[in-house]
């Protein structure tokens, strides 16, 4: 039997320039494309190439599925929008890697990055991660929402840039009106707010306001919201505004 292999890939922001060649490379030899149905939908259907796709709560389920199937000898990639490594499928695989049967010690394991949301979304709009910044998930399916809340008040107490990640679903509404609320009293500024929406596809909204101004009803779950360290800047440009943060913090504001 041939040895298999498992790819975990990103697929990038939604362009399919923004795809990598070492991505591209993997799904050209794949026998098995395994993930969440909307990125299942961006793989080209072929000769020899099973599409296995799944709603969006089972990525344990989806993991021990292409464990088993590299270890019969298939070559597998798992595929996540944006970089596989940043609230996506790497981690569900190496958690049930590390769970699971002994036979899936010894599988060719493959992290290829791709592009993320925050970064492409930070390009679109200049470069609001230009100095310190953190990443918050504000999805609470997976962590309890006094964590989020903690983990948001410290961010702003340490003033970095801040990039959100699933900010409000149809579900659960509620949260981002609750992270906006935490971050009006803890920064008690006018810092800038970017929601960029859909970014680099045909769909792509940027809206940059300051804090005070943000509504909740300006996210959804295509939606990346950044919002700016008490440096970060606006430049009034007749092309459009550019957001940046200033890769130097003065002495005083340290």
């Amino acid at each position: 039997m041939p040895t298999g292999w498992l790819a975990v890939a990103g697929l990038g922001p939604g362009d399919e320039a923004l795809v990598t060649p070492e991505v591209r490379a993997a799904l050209a030899e794949a026998t098995d494309v395994i993930g969440y149905i909307p990125y299942v939908a961006r793989i080209a259907p072929r000769e020899g190439l099973v599409l296995h796709s799944s709603d969006n709560r089972v990525e344990l389920d989806r993991a021990k599925l292409a464990l088993n199937l590299a270890a019969q000898g298939r070559k597998v990639v798992v595929v996540s929008s944006g970089d596989p490594g940043v609230f996506a499928m790497a981690a569900a695989v190496f958690e049930a890697l590390e769970a699971g049967a002994g036979a899936w010690q010894d599988i060719d394991i493959r992290v290829l990055p791709g592009i993320t949301a925050m970064l492409a979304a930070s390009a679109r709009a200049g470069a609001p991660l230009g100095h310190d910044f953190c990443a918050i998930n504000l999805s609470d399916n997976l962590k309890p929402w006094s964590l989020i809340e903690k983990r948001l008040r410290l961010a702003a107490e340490a003033d970095f840039a801040m990039a959100f990640y699933n900010p409000r679903s149809k579900s659960r509404p509620q949260g981002f009106a609750r992270a906006l609320a935490v971050l009006q009293e803890a920064c008690g500024d006018d810092r800038p707010v970017l929601f960029a929406r859909a970014v680099s596809t045909a769909d792509e909204v940027l809206r940059i306001m300051p804090l005070d101004k943000a509504q909740p009803d300006m996210a959804d779950m295509r939606t990346m919201v950044i919002v700016g360290s008490s440096q970060t800047r606006i430049i009034e440009r007749p092309a459009g505004p550019v957001l940046y943060t200033p890769r130097s913090v003065p002495e005083m504001v340290a």
